[in-house]
């Protein structure tokens, strides 16, 4: 076996068993109808506050899925490969929810808001994780 596969075998499908499972409740809170969702006072509304949800949702579901590629053997470059394409990724499942939201959830809507948010969260993920990763010079 050549060096570059080895890496690859430590990364098995149960690392990323806590990425998917936030993944799977991100989507049931975004199913979630407009009419069950708690009140809030107005001077949440006032500041948005919905959108820090947001960028806290989607930071940590990016977050869970590049932590198994921090720990990795990976090089440095793979990882940060990696952490680009799960930025984008959960970008695009933002985008995902909010058409979600839009034609099938009663009460919910589709914001640009809430998906630059959410994008927000995800590239939020990447910066840290960068910045993770060369703070610690390739370290576990």
């Amino acid at each position: 076996m050549n060096n570059k596969q080895a890496p690859h075998k430590e990364m098995h499908i149960s690392k990323f068993y806590p990425g998917i499972a936030w993944f799977f409740l991100v989507l049931i809170l975004v199913c979630i109808p407009g009419y069950d969702l708690p009140k809030v006072d107005n001077w949440l509304i006032e500041i948005n506050f919905d959108k820090f949800i947001h960028v806290g949702l989607f930071a940590v579901l990016a977050y869970l899925f590049m932590l198994p590629i921090i720990r990795s053997g990976l090089s440095q470059k793979e990882k940060g490969h990696y952490f680009i394409k799960i930025a984008i990724a959960t970008a695009i499942w933002g985008l995902t929810t909010e058409i979600i939201q839009k034609f099938f959830i009663p009460g919910r809507s589709f914001t640009l808001g809430d998906c630059l948010a959410d994008s927000i969260g995800g590239f939020t993920a990447l910066f840290y994780s960068r910045w993770r990763l060369f703070k610690t010079g390739n370290k576990p």
